[in-house]
This record gives C-alpha cells, sequence and structure tokens, in this order.
C-alpha cells in the first residue's frame, strides 16, 4: 500500500510510542493514499510543509476497511465520537452519544491498520447535527460524499509500524496548499448547507434510532 503522511517535517521512521490517544481512530500513525491531501495536511499554518512518501506491506495484517461497503456511517461515527470531543449542546445529542458508543462502535484492538473518513472541523458540523437530530442517516451519508474531504489510513500496531518503509518526500508550498485545503472545506460546508435545507422529513433519524432501540442489524441502519 502506498501511503503519505503531512507534517511539518520529514519523518523517515515512524514511532509507535509517539502517538496521540485523542485522534479519529485513537493512538495511531495517520495516513493518506492521497498525495495532494497529504500535502494539504502539511500545510495548517504559514509554512511549508512536507508529504512524506511510504511503502506499507499489509501481508498478513489485519486491516479493517470503513470503506468498503459493508459498515454503515453510524459504526465511523462512533468510533469517532468515542474518540473526539463532541459538543452536545442539547439532551438528546449526549443521549445519541452515548447510545452509539453502546451499540455500534467497533474494538479496533484486534486490528492493525484502519482505513476510513477522516474528520476535520467540517465533518465534526456534520456530526453535530445529525446527534442534535438535524441530518438523517441518509443525508450525513450523502454531505460527507459530496464533501469529498477523503480518505485516511492510520496504522494502529507495533506490527504495522513495523512493515512501513520511508521512500521519500515531496515539499508543499503553504500558498497553494493551505489554499486548497480551505477551499475543500468550503465545498464540503456548502454540501452541508444545501442538504440541510432541503428540509427532508423522511428518513432514519436521531430521535427515531433512540426510541425504536434501533442496532446495527436493524436493515434501516
Amino acid at each position: 500500500m502506498e501511503l503519505w503522511h503531512g507534517s511539518t517535517q520529514i519523518v523517515r521512521e515512524p514511532r509507535f510510542e509517539l502517538s496521540r490517544p485523542r485522534n479519529d481512530y485513537g493512538p495511531g500513525f495517520y495516513c493518506t493514499p492521497y498525495v495532494e491531501l497529504a500535502k494539504e495536511w502539511a500545510c495548517p499554518r504559514e509554512k511549508d510543509g512536507i508529504a512524506n512518501h511510504y511503502e506499507l506491506d499489509t501481508e498478513g495484517l489485519r486491516v479493517l476497511d470503513l470503506e468498503d461497503g459493508t459498515h454503515s456511517v453510524l459504526e465511523w461515527l462512533a468510533i469517532l465520537v468515542n474518540n473526539r470531543v463532541v459538543n452536545a449542546s442539547v439532551p438528546i445529542a449526549q443521549a445519541a452519544i452515548e447510545y452509539l458508543i453502546e451499540n455500534f462502535l467497533i474494538d479496533l484492538s484486534p486490528y492493525d491498520v484502519v482505513r476510513g473518513y477522516r474528520a476535520d472541523d467540517s465533518y465534526f458540523s456534520f456530526v453535530r447535527s445529525f446527534v442534535s437530530n438535524g441530518l438523517s442517516v441518509g443525508q450525513l451519508e450523502t454531505v460527507m460524499r459530496l464533501g469529498n474531504l477523503g480518505t485516511q489510513v492510520v496504522l494502529k500496531s507495533r506490527e504495522a509500524f513495523e512493515r512501513i518503509r520511508f521512500v521519500g518526500y515531496e515539499t508543499a508550498s503553504w500558498e497553494t496548499y493551505h489554499r486548497r485545503r480551505i477551499e475543500r472545506d468550503r465545498a464540503a460546508r456548502k454540501a452541508f448547507f444545501e442538504e440541510s435545507r432541503r428540509g427532508i422529513v423522511q428518513g432514519l433519524y436521531m430521535n427515531t434510532i433512540l426510541s425504536e432501540g434501533l442496532k446495527q442489524d436493524d436493515v434501516r441502519v
């Protein structure tokens, strides 16, 4: 698997012990299959960045692919709210977060590598709206797809860290890629606004999931 990691520095040897716990999928080394996306991640401030290039030998590794069509968006959401702080400003939102974690959370401990959506400020807007009953499951899936915010691949185990090999790096111009990052975020927010403005009353909303006690095996999910 070819991977890229956006950073302000060259990272020749990712280290398992330096993983920070409060990320989308918990501790791990966060990469993407897309060099352009890595360059955007590398330029959060007024400074040129580095897109580090790697090859990962996945043979024998246990890989969880949340984008393979067999997992619901609620499973991704449960992982996210279990690892990141989401502002639950209304009572239903806190109840929703607790319910998602209890009923839809996937145990990531058996996996070496996880592939799935990435969460940034735009995605958190989507998440907050959904858990507050402002978006249906279908709308949430739509805005995430239309937002085009990209995919991340996370190395979760020591074995995965031992299988990654540094290939090289490319520089990322702050003037170019910071602008592209802003444009991507703006497009995602526009998709969110247009989808939420549609005011769809049909569909599966959080209040129904809670009131009917829906589980992962429900066909509506």
